[in-house]
């Protein structure tokens, strides 16, 4: 089934994982065209299955591999690059954070993040969730670009995996912006070009990602721990005070359990 795409280039199977996974934002965002409000219960519920697919993801498609892999490529210990590339990962979403305007959902237009800007309210939405779909997109692209090394402990079917899994979990995502932006006043059309907008960033990463690990072997280690330490802090500082803003936890909790579950099957199952 997969034999063809097992035979194009890692940088291409990433541009084409990633371009799955902004299809799937695509198609979450298309609810706008079904609804105009969504119950913040199940907004919860979405925000923590995404934060749970992207724990998951972070250790068994990055961490774990990171670490198996250091002994093949490097003379360090083997936890030093995993350590180094989560922290540096966790530091450059921090500082992008910090540059990227940006307004987490739910959140006043006082509390905007970011260098100040005179933009639109609608704009610093979707930019917050173009901010956490880098890691997603870096994720699949070092995945992909990591198979070309021809290291035993990554393998097709586990970067497919990960693909499939941030895909899943983007579906909600993209719902979870355009209609929230339909409730802003926005038009179904506007609401769903915003919402799908937001994930072109992934294509744009991946390919980044999987070209910058072809080239220098090395980092791989590194560039996976540092996609992982990237979704991490995205999962903290974002996903996990938003799903949980009207301190009805149950829900937030249980999506991430799910979520978890359902990324950590993935990537046993097809690893």
């Amino acid at each position: 089934m997969f034999e063809w795409f097992s035979q194009i280039s890692p940088v291409l199977q990433a541009l084409i994982a990633t371009l799955f996974t902004w299809f799937v934002t695509t198609a979450g965002s298309a609810l706008v065209f079904f609804f105009k409000r969504i119950n913040r219960n199940v907004l919860n519920g979405m925000l923590g299955f995404a934060a749970g697919v992207m724990i998951a993801a972070s250790f068994w498609s990055l961490l774990a591999p990171a670490i198996e892999m250091t002994t093949e490529v490097s003379s360090l210990p083997v936890w030093i690059p995993a350590v180094i590339g989560f922290l540096v990962g966790g530091f450059f979403l921090w500082l992008a954070d910090r540059i990227i305007p940006h307004l987490h959902l739910g959140f006043p237009d006082d509390e905007a993040e970011g260098i100040h800007t005179n933009w639109k309210r609608s704009i610093l939405l979707v930019l917050a969730i173009t901010l956490h779909n880098i890691p997603e997109g870096l994720a699949i692209g070092v995945a992909f670009g990591a198979l070309a090394a021809n290291i035993s402990s990554v393998t097709l079917l586990s970067a497919i995996g990960l693909a499939i899994g941030i895909g899943i979990q983007n579906f909600p995502e993209g719902a979870a912006v355009s209609i929230p932006l339909r409730r802003e006043g926005l038009s179904r059309w506007k609401s769903f070009w915003y919402g799908q907008l937001s994930g072109i960033v992934e294509p744009i990463a991946g390919v980044i990602g999987a070209f910058t690990v072809v080239l220098v072997r090395p980092i791989l280690p590194y560039a996976l721990s540092f996609a992982a330490g990237a979704m991490i802090y995205v999962v903290v500082e974002e996903l996990i005070p938003e799903a949980q803003l009207n301190r009805k936890t149950d829900v937030a909790t249980i999506g991430v359990i799910i979520g978890f579950a359902v990324m950590m099957a993935l990537d046993v199952a097809l690893g």
